[in-house]
């Protein structure tokens, strides 16, 4: 069988570094996916947190339809953040080495209690705007890149596939404006 190399090459040009990591990741995005909505009938999503943990302080109408489903939530949001920890803990600052990790080149290492940990470059009113952004955005689309981009494509939704094309035209618009200005973190 004879390979064309235009897609091998256009492939390595994409993808520097290889495409194992993000293999990997995909895969555990994934399982977790599959997991959560075999466990619970609901696909996954983070977005849907904030209003599910207002539920236990709100007897308010717009909260309360995650009673159900709230304690996983926590448990998945949990999960996120304390993925990353063990993470930054662990692969970031070096205690675990893998060939899955290359350091990024933004933000800076520091060092405490013999542990390196790594701080991003980028200005805490821009980490705060981008959030509030985000979180408008979440609402204004029913949902966030995770729940439409893993579950909602994966289930065929033309809801899901309408927002994924829609986030990524504008996030690809986005950074044009943005690296044409030069503006950096």
């Amino acid at each position: 069988m004879v390979v064309d190399p235009v897609p091998l090459q256009l492939a390595a040009e994409l993808f520097p570094n290889g495409i194992s990591r993000y293999a990997v990741g995909g895969l555990l995005v994934g399982l977790g996916a599959v997991v959560i909505y075999v466990g619970t009938g609901i696909p996954a999503g983070a977005s849907t947190f904030l209003e599910s943990t207002l539920s236990y302080v709100s007897d308010q109408p717009r909260f309360q339809r995650y009673v159900s489903s709230r304690d996983w939530r926590v448990v998945f949001t949990l999960g996120i953040i304390l993925g990353a920890l063990a993470f930054a803990a662990t692969v970031q600052s070096g205690v675990i080495t893998t060939s899955l990790y290359q350091p990024g080149t933004t933000g800076e290492l520091y060092e405490v209690g013999g542990v390196t940990l790594w701080s991003t470059g980028v200005q805490p009113w821009r980490l705060f705007l981008g959030g509030i952004l985000v979180g408008i955005g979440t609402r204004i689309g029913k949902g966030c890149t995770s729940g439409h981009g893993v579950c909602g494509v994966g289930s065929a939704s033309k809801t899901s596939l309408v927002g994924v094309v829609t986030f990524l035209f504008v996030a690809i618009v986005t950074a044009q404006i943005v690296a044409a200005l030069g503006v950096s973190p």
